[in-house]
């Protein structure tokens, strides 16, 4: 699915912004995140995963640099309370400042070639798309007056293969799971952060058994993040998101086991009453998953 090349076709996400700023912004993100901030440079956008002690995503951050030591973070709105809550306690002595400023800021995402706004940042998503960030206090065209929509958005994370947490989801997958590993969302060279000794020992391993997948269903069906189910083959499986496509189909990344090889028995389980059995085929992600170990 793609979206229109022009300023028509920005779209508004429900994405929030969160800021860190202070001295000591760069190294107290560097405990906390997956990915190494030090590199976070202005009009680049960077994959970084929030974790819990075991490893589990309680969020990814997209995060750009305003200047060396005051950094925006991107994220579903509904979850920016629930991380600056989290990440404040974390300050101690730091000297650090983190606010919640999705009211500051009006956020956009568009295919192609997009128009320059004054004060806005222009920042590269996924393989053709971008974020545009833009200051309420700005005096710009209003760019949510537009047909393109944010299950248009959703539908090329799904082709592009990435991931993204909602509430529904918070915690609910390693990060591995996600596939945070293949498109450029841990950094194994770094020092210690919050999750980092399960992240590693999944890495180095090998004990990463159910990843994201892409699939589309083969029978009428409607699934959301955080759903549950199970194919036909007795693989459960976890939405990660999905969106509806043409006769009552659905397209969609879950978390799940690799398909039986020939000759090997599917995964043995009967249905819960809480899941959902779906008819579903796998389709290509434009990378490659790691073998089974």
């Amino acid at each position: 699915m793609t979206m229109q090349n022009d300023r028509r076709a920005m779209t508004e996400l429900g994405l929030g912004v969160l800021r860190v700023r202070g001295a000591d912004a760069i190294s107290f993100l560097q405990g906390q995140l997956s990915n190494d901030v030090a590199r976070v440079r202005s009009g680049q956008l960077q994959l970084s995963g929030y974790h819990t002690p075991q490893g589990r995503a309680i969020a990814l951050l997209r995060v750009t640099a305003l200047a060396p030591d005051d950094l925006l973070a991107v994220s579903p709105q509904e979850l920016v309370p629930v991380v600056v809550s989290r990440l404040k306690r974390y300050v101690l002595r730091a000297k650090v400042q983190i606010t919640d400023e999705s009211a500051q800021w009006q956020i956009v995402g568009g295919q192609g070639a997009a128009p320059a706004w004054p004060g806005a940042l222009m920042l590269p998503y996924g393989s053709s798309r971008h974020l545009v960030l833009i200051p309420k206090s700005s005096d710009v065209p209003d760019a949510g007056a537009a047909p393109g929509t944010r299950r248009d958005w959703a539908a090329c994370d799904i082709a592009d293969g990435l991931p993204q947490i909602y509430l529904a989801t918070s915690e609910a997958f390693v990060a591995q799971m996600l596939n945070l590993d293949l498109v450029g969302g841990i950094a194994l060279d770094k020092g210690c952060y919050t999750g980092q000794e399960i992240i590693a020992r999944a890495h180095y391993r090998g004990q990463v058994k159910r990843r994201m997948q892409r699939f589309v269903s083969t029978a009428p069906c409607n699934l959301a993040p955080g759903q549950t189910g199970r194919f036909s083959d007795g693989r459960g499986f976890k939405v990660v998101e999905a969106v509806p496509i043409a006769d009552g189909l659905c397209e969609f990344l879950a978390v799940t086991n690799p398909a039986a090889a020939a000759g090997e028995e599917p995964e043995p389980a009967a249905p819960a009453e809480t899941e959902t059995l779906v008819a579903a085929r796998q389709l290509a992600l434009p990378y490659e998953l790691p073998a089974r170990s």
